[in-house]
């Protein structure tokens, strides 16, 4: 039974409730002033399957579960968008390939290892063809079941992408249904992809390796991310894409790289990447991991209305750099829900909205994604919800 069925709530009165929620992002998103600050959490999996009283290991994999879990979590912590996503790492689909750059760990999360698919010495051959290096060479390195002759390579293929279709519906379902029982936002879904240097850092020749080729390899460096550039300008972009669908871009490796290497490997395809979804109509939503400051000015100079999540950092300076033409989100840190008292918690809400929120253009979320509701995390979090749904309203 629907919960607002169970209290006698009228399922009227819960799609006024999702107009409204959906509204409040809207506002944000074209610049106006919304009636209060909307409130945007990402709860995981690895969160969310603990809390629900269920094993990791198992939950994953069965599709009955899923409800359960997604269901716990939207009752118990009611932000603005749904608390919880489908995952983008469902073990099916790698197990079935023989995945190597992403793995369960023994407590069950899905996790990315160091590891990489291209040698120094093959850069000239990426170069010429991206594409056709990632799929004839690339990817049977990454993915054991690929690495076979062909007629079983391709069935194999076909296996794990058939896994992958069943798990995104099946997620996809719960995930709609849960919007709806709850009158969470009802936004469409945008793309996603990678700053180009980022995107060669993850599988391609890892973290410790691009590091080291900016050393010695720069303008091999320079001239593959330059080739990857339309790659992660095309899957950028999805039928959907627009201001309320935005795609997403995590942000790796510009905080741990000197100014003049930034300037010259990470920003200049970055930059042509931003212009050609702002080009595409499609909005953009940044996760600006770990410390900006410094290159702040950077992000300043972008156009048409980011959203920027911020983990860490200075918010009064974000404000003054970036709040007039873009959107803050982000900055409250995840560990004061481990750590701080209620108070605590509750008081720093109100600094960041207090902040953050004048003239509009804020969002409310964490750091980064909760990856443990134990202990006092819960608790505390839905005393923030309630502070910033009370005291956020302008």
């Amino acid at each position: 039974m629907y919960w607002f069925l169970r209290e006698g709530i009228k399922m009227s009165d819960v799609k006024q409730l999702q107009e409204e929620r959906t509204q409040l992002f809207k506002d944000v998103y074209d610049g106006r002033q919304p009636k209060r600050v909307p409130i945007e959490l990402s709860i995981t999996w690895d969160a969310a399957i603990p809390y629900a009283g269920m094993d990791m290991k198992t939950a994953q994999w069965n599709p009955e579960t899923f409800e359960t879990f997604f269901d716990k979590v939207c009752a118990e912590f009611p932000t603005d968008k749904a608390p919880i996503a489908p995952t983008l790492r469902p073990p099916g689909f790698y197990e079935i390939l023989g995945a190597k750059g992403i793995i369960m760990s023994n407590t069950g999360t899905m996790q990315h290892p160091e590891v990489h698919c291209l040698e120094v010495e093959e850069y000239d051959e990426f170069i010429a063809d991206p594409y056709k290096c990632m799929v004839e060479k690339l990817m049977p390195r990454l993915f054991a079941a690929l690495d076979t002759e062909p007629m079983r390579a391709a069935l194999n293929f076909a296996k794990g992408y058939k896994a992958k279709c069943d798990i995104d519906a099946a997620m996809g379902g719960v995930a709609v249904e849960m919007t709806n029982k709850y009158g969470f936002a009802a936004l469409p879904k945008g793309g996603m992809t990678e700053a180009p240097l980022d995107f060669m850092a993850d599988f391609i020749r890892s973290f410790t390796g691009i590091i080291k080729d900016m050393r010695r390899n720069k303008e091999q460096v320079v001239a593959a991310v330059e080739a990857i550039l339309p790659h992660m300008e095309k899957i950028g972009i999805v039928p959907a894409s627009s201001r309320y669908a935005r795609t997403f871009i995590p942000l790796h490796m510009a905080p741990f790289m000197k100014e003049k290497d930034f300037a010259k490997f990470w920003w200049p395809t970055f930059e042509q990447l931003m212009q050609y979804l702002s080009d595409h109509g499609a909005g953009v939503k940044l996760f600006v991991e770990q410390d900006w400051m410094k290159k702040i000015d950077y992000l300043a100079s972008l156009k048409d209305r980011v959203e920027m999540q911020f983990e860490f950092g200075d918010p009064k300076l974000a404000k003054e750099k970036v709040g007039k033409e873009h959107i803050i989100s982000g900055f409250f840190p995840i560990t004061m829900l481990q750590t701080a008292t209620e108070k605590e918690c509750v008081d720093k809400a109100k600094e960041l909205i207090d902040i953050l929120a004048p003239g509009g253009g804020f969002i409310f979320n964490t750091d980064k994604s909760l990856y443990s509701l134990a202990g006092p995390i819960a608790d505390n979090l839905k005393a923030v919800i309630e502070t910033v749904r009370t005291y956020g309203v302008y």
